[in-house]
């Protein structure tokens, strides 16, 4: 079963997919349903009680969600260019360099970048 099926069975057509319940996914389930500002509570809901089994948490949605058709894009995190180099000059995780940025300035992440320029012809 696919991801759009429970998405449409559980906004739109409320109807019954609990025979494929193998192929359900909370997690992804939950953050497409954060998406919606009607529904950020039933997910956070589902995101404390995460230990509850996937028929239970696919039932508590289908049975609390009003119908509604729903549609929103997948959040991705930003990409930012320097922070590649953030990390291989000081050797640190994503996280780390990403506060870094916060902190350095942009003379600073210019000398950085340059650190790794090699020369030559392109």
């Amino acid at each position: 079963m696919e991801l759009k099926n429970w998405l449409n069975s559980i906004n739109f057509t409320k109807e019954d997919l609990s025979e494929h319940i193998k192929s359900y996914s909370p997690f992804i389930i939950n953050r497409c349903l954060s998406g919606h500002i009607d529904c950020i509570m039933y997910s956070n809901e589902m995101n404390m009680n995460s230990h509850l089994s996937n028929k239970m948490q696919y039932d508590f949605y289908i049975n609390s969600i009003r119908k509604r058709s729903r549609f929103s894009p997948w959040v991705y995190k930003e990409k930012i260019k320097e922070i590649e180099y953030v990390q291989k000059y000081y050797g640190y995780s994503y996280e780390k360099a990403y506060q870094s940025l916060k902190i350095l300035t942009r003379k600073q992440v210019e000398f950085i970048k340059k650190s790794f320029e090699t020369g030559g012809t392109k």
